[in-house]
């Protein structure tokens, strides 16, 4: 019988029991195949409700540590541990001296201040990759405007144009300012349980400039490797700056260390807590297997992508692969465009020691491309708990958004020709429809009546082969009051 002395301070109760059993797990004390008590058993010796324990028991389940058999109960997952020792999410002796010793870079001032201006006047509509517009969009990434915090940021640019006027129009350092960086480092540190040093963090306007750093930095000679589906505009800049890259077929847990090791990736790009388009989480046996294969030559890397791990519906985000990486292979990536908007354009990335010292060494004369006045008033914005705020209300608003939608969807008739695939996180999920005609003529039928519903083949390389009628539904801006509507459409052309 697991027995743990759970109390009322620090963590809440649910995150206590996944800790004690997730050390259980890892330890080997807890081995693979054990049987673990009943919910109603668990809660009752610790006198805890069943739902508590249902809640860390759901948890464990969404890294692979547990699986369940109906009737039966829950059990230990088969998990290889061996290389997995000490506190993953310590900033720990060993990582303190590697960085005292490569600091003397840590503070470079940015050089180079030109940018070459494309000069590109065309009005949208002129542009060659211009989209057609819409009625009724089922595939926008967009945000409410009625959800962004306008009055709160427009206080704190107006502060920050009084009290910054000199730091304002200084140069900012090539990983941009510091006051940005430690608000960063220190939301990773109690959201995401990643503790750095903020001059591992570098700042940029996107990830698409992030990941021109990143080839720079760990070189274009190396084979990048990239999830089949995945996001196709990756591919786009490998191609552009003329690396040889290769897209690796996923499966029901996400990218296979196995495929790896057939194309020679050396640098391996995924979204390990929730998969763009399909949604799967990688358990933790497949996350271990993903670190030894970095671990087995020194010129692999990982560039791990948590691009909405904010917006998780159930428990707390699962762990970071840098998390728990404790061979320095692991580069994290995340963004403010989901969690803000789109539109503001602040990324940023944490680097290894290695990677970090060799950053300043060699790509230092770079200018953050980020606007001092965006880096403080956001700076301020995160310092002040505003962030904190802001995800809580928008989880609560996207959790609305998403049950309206799968009520309305019930209460139509094409709930009679499609099959929702749900998870956990993120602003999407997947429905797949069941109809007779052929994808590209459901889609120039749907167009015909303003409705766009993107199909998750077009994320496949090459596009033959993948699942036809399975569909993105992105629910963070849609206008609720048409969706039955919408819904109907769709069922008309479907059938």
């Amino acid at each position: 019988m697991l027995t743990f002395q759970l109390t009322n301070q620090g963590e809440k109760l649910y995150q206590q029991i996944y800790t004690h059993v997730r050390e259980e797990i890892l330890s080997g004390r807890l081995p693979a195949g054990s049987k673990l008590p009943s919910k109603r058993n668990f809660a009752r010796n610790h006198g805890i409700s069943v739902i508590t324990v249902e809640t860390a028991y759901d948890l464990l389940m969404s890294e692979g540590y547990l699986y369940s058999l109906p009737k039966k109960g829950y059990f230990v997952s088969s998990i290889e541990t061996g290389f997995l020792t000490g506190d993953s999410n310590t900033w720990d002796d060993h990582k303190r001296e590697k960085w005292d010793q490569s600091k003397t870079r840590s503070r470079i001032p940015a050089k180079d201040k030109a940018v070459k201006e494309l000069g590109i006047e065309n009005s949208p509509q002129n542009l060659p990759n211009s989209k057609p517009t819409f009625l009724y969009d089922l595939s926008s990434d967009g945000m409410n405007p009625d959800a962004f915090p306008f009055t709160v940021w427009a206080k704190l640019s107006r502060e920050v144009l009084a009290s910054e006027q000199r730091r304002l129009l200084q140069p900012s350092p090539t990983n941009g300012v510091r006051e940005l960086r430690e608000a960063i480092g220190k939301h990773l540190s109690s959201f995401r349980g990643i503790e750095v040093d903020p001059e591992q963090i570098v700042v940029g306007a996107g990830t698409e400039y992030l990941y021109g750093l990143l080839i720079q930095l760990l070189g274009q000679e190396k084979v990048y490797g990239m999830e089949n589906p995945g996001y196709q505009k990756l591919k786009k800049i490998y191609d552009h700056y003329r690396v040889v890259n290769q897209t690796t077929n996923i499966d029901a847990q996400g990218l296979h260390p196995a495929a790896l090791r057939e194309a020679h990736i050396q640098v391996a790009h995924l979204s390990p807590n929730h998969h763009f388009p399909t949604g799967i989480t990688m358990p933790i046996g497949r996350r271990l297997e993903i670190l030894s294969w970095a671990k087995e030559e020194e010129n692999r890397y990982i560039i791990e992508d948590d691009y909405d791990s904010e917006f998780r519906s159930n428990g707390r985000p699962i762990p970071t692969l840098f998390s728990i990486d404790q061979n320095e292979k692991v580069i994290y990536l995340n963004t403010f465009s989901k969690s803000l908007t789109p539109t503001i354009r602040i990324s940023y990335m944490v680097l290894p020691l290695p990677l970090m010292k060799r950053f300043y060494e060699e790509l230092s004369f770079y200018s953050c491309t980020v606007s001092n006045f965006e880096q403080y008033t956001l700076a301020e914005f995160i310092q002040r708990g505003y962030f904190e705020k802001h995800i809580n209300r928008m989880r609560l608003y996207y959790s609305r958004q998403r049950k309206k939608l799968l009520s309305l969807l019930e209460a139509s008739p094409l709930a009679s020709l499609c099959e929702v695939q749900e998870n956990d996180a993120g602003l999407h999920f997947l429905m797949e429809l069941k109809t007779t005609k052929s994808q590209a003529t459901l889609t120039q039928m749907l167009a015909q009546e303003g409705i766009r519903l993107q199909p998750v083949s077009e994320y496949y390389a090459p596009k033959e082969g993948a699942k036809e009628h399975l569909y993105l539904l992105k629910y963070s801006n849609l206008e609720m009051q048409r969706l039955g509507e919408v819904f109907e459409k769709i069922y008309q052309c479907a059938k």
